[in-house]
């Protein structure tokens, strides 16, 4: 009788312990939170995995500092929920800072347990996502809490192209606390409740007198569209949880899988859409929304864009082609005539590697008048944003297929998935035009001194430009010196790209031994 009461008692402690460590900083700062608009720790963990499946990990541990109050207050779990569950079935590793706790800052028994999470990802194979709401480093612990930080990034860098890494901002993260993100794969921030930001908007105006506020500095807009900090800018934290679930569809695991595969569509997804041949305008120089072509290419429609915000004249994202997830770059005439610059050649290139990474084929649709001109852009450094998406095409190992919708001038050409970059299947529409520069340019200097003295210059420049067309800025001529595959008919581009992925779906490319490259970064 005495050993069962000592056993009950027990389990009654433990009990206590763990109801205890799940209120986190107590009821009245948990009402706090809400009022604020934002769900705590344990809420977001429960509506982002699968119902029940969520296992806590060193939900007793407490931070060890004593200095300026902290001995009187300490917190089971201190201010993070780390463990881990499943989303649709597959492991994945979680954390979500606990604001009700010291305002969410980051301890060294913090750090720790983070570490531990992102330690049993990378060894298991798992990805990890981060909640993040925390008020930064926690300045009562001094050195210990930045060296958390340090210990943190490290495992970022480690893990980054091993496991699937993805931050979501639910609060602030301010000064240090960003870099953690800013090193995963993709970052979402909810509209309204999201910041980040290194310094605030007290520390601008002292130093250098502007006044912005917080939204405007570090806002989920600003950094979504005019930064590309954010990948995904959401409206709520319901909404952001799910599309974090919905990337997660897309991925696979780690770096040693495939990409999980849906049951392919009905039997007659593979047919051709007669509907592409009439997409494009007439007049070449007129701007179309490439993601009418992208929809009716992809299954079902189902096109998951990245970076939607951010370097608007080029489209990154991911879709599926067979029931396979393939990632998507193209052109989008619509924005600054789907011209390269810098932030379109940096996003672009982030996101092929991070493709090529985790075994997702490249589908790229082509569409580009050139690199853009400018002093901003030449003393911005066009020339190595440039270049790094040359790498990463040029690296990248998996399945990459392309499609020539219309222009291809000068170096643009090159960089956009050609077969000089080893892409594995190059198509083009008959509409497709690749030339060292535009028919109007190219006439210019060709043929100037004979525009000059001709009696009638218009009529001599028209006839010499639908000259050039007809002689050079058609998709024979690349295709007659291999350069291009085939030249197909628009409406065939879906059985077309179903075709060359199954065919390239066991590719295997080894680069030449070496530590890493020298990305011009």
């Amino acid at each position: 009788m005495v050993v069962r009461r000592h056993r009950d008692s027990k389990l009654d402690e433990l009990h206590g312990l763990r109801e205890r460590a799940r209120q986190g900083g107590g009821p009245e700062r948990i009402d706090a939170q809400r009022r604020r608009g934002k769900l705590t720790a344990r809420e977001r963990i429960d509506l982002f995995l699968d119902e029940g499946s969520f296992q806590e990990l060193d939900p007793f541990v407490e931070h060890r500092a004593t200095d300026f109050g902290l001995a009187d207050r300490r917190y089971l779990g201190d201010a993070v929920v780390t463990g881990y569950g499943k989303v649709d079935g597959r492991l994945v590793f979680v954390y979500a800072q606990d604001f009700t706790v010291l305002g969410g800052s980051l301890s060294e028994a913090v750090a720790q347990k983070i570490c531990k999470a992102m330690d049993l990802a990378a060894a298991g194979g798992a990805p990890v996502v981060g909640l993040i709401d925390s008020g930064g480093a926690r300045i009562q612990e001094g050195v210990d809490s930045l060296a958390g930080y340090g210990e943190i990034f490290l495992r970022n860098t480690r893990a980054s192209g091993v496991v699937p890494q993805i931050s979501v901002i639910l609060g602030p993260a301010a000064g240090g606390a960003t870099y953690s993100p800013a090193l995963t794969d993709f970052i979402f921030m909810v509209s309204g409740i999201g910041q980040m930001y290194i310094t605030g908007p007290d520390v601008i105006k002292a130093v250098t007198g502007e006044e912005v506020s917080h939204e405007d500095l570090g806002g989920a807009q600003s950094h979504a569209a005019r930064s590309g900090v954010a990948h995904f800018s959401v409206a709520t934290e319901h909404e952001c949880l799910e599309q974090v679930r919905r990337l997660l569809g897309f991925l696979p695991s780690n770096n040693q899988q495939d990409p999980p595969a849906a049951a392919p569509p009905g039997e007659d997804a593979g047919e051709v859409d007669p509907e592409l041949d009439r997409v494009l305008p007439q007049d070449p120089n007129q701007p179309y929304d490439v993601l009418e072509i992208i929809g009716r290419v992809v299954d079902l429609g189902d096109f998951m864009e990245v970076h939607h915000m951010w370097a608007r004249n080029i489209v990154v994202g991911f879709a599926r082609l067979g029931g396979r997830p393939v990632g998507i770059v193209a052109q989008q005439p619509q924005h600054l005539a789907g011209v390269l610059d810098i932030n379109a050649s940096t996003k672009a290139a982030r996101f092929v590697r991070f493709c090529d990474a985790f075994n997702v084929p490249v589908v790229t649709f082509v569409d580009v008048p050139g690199f853009m001109p400018g002093t901003a852009q030449e003393y911005g450094g066009i020339i190595r944003h440039g270049a790094k998406l040359i790498y990463a095409y040029a690296e990248a190992t998996v399945p990459k297929v392309s499609v020539l919708l219309r222009k291809a001038y000068g170096g643009a050409f090159i960089v956009m998935s050609s077969k000089m970059l080893r892409s594995d299947i190059n198509y083009a529409w008959p509409t497709g035009e690749v030339a060292v520069m535009g028919a109007e340019g190219a006439v210019n200097v060709i043929h100037r001194s004979e525009i000059r003295a001709a009696d009638d210059p218009a009529e001599v420049r028209d006839r010499r430009i639908e000259e050039y067309r007809e002689q050079l800025m058609n998709p024979y001529v690349a295709a007659g010196r291999g350069l291009i595959d085939d030249v197909i008919e628009p409406a065939e581009t879906r059985p077309k790209l179903l075709s060359a992925l199954e065919m390239l779906a066991n590719k295997r490319e080894v680069l030449p031994p070496k530590k890493h490259g020298s990305i011009p970064l």
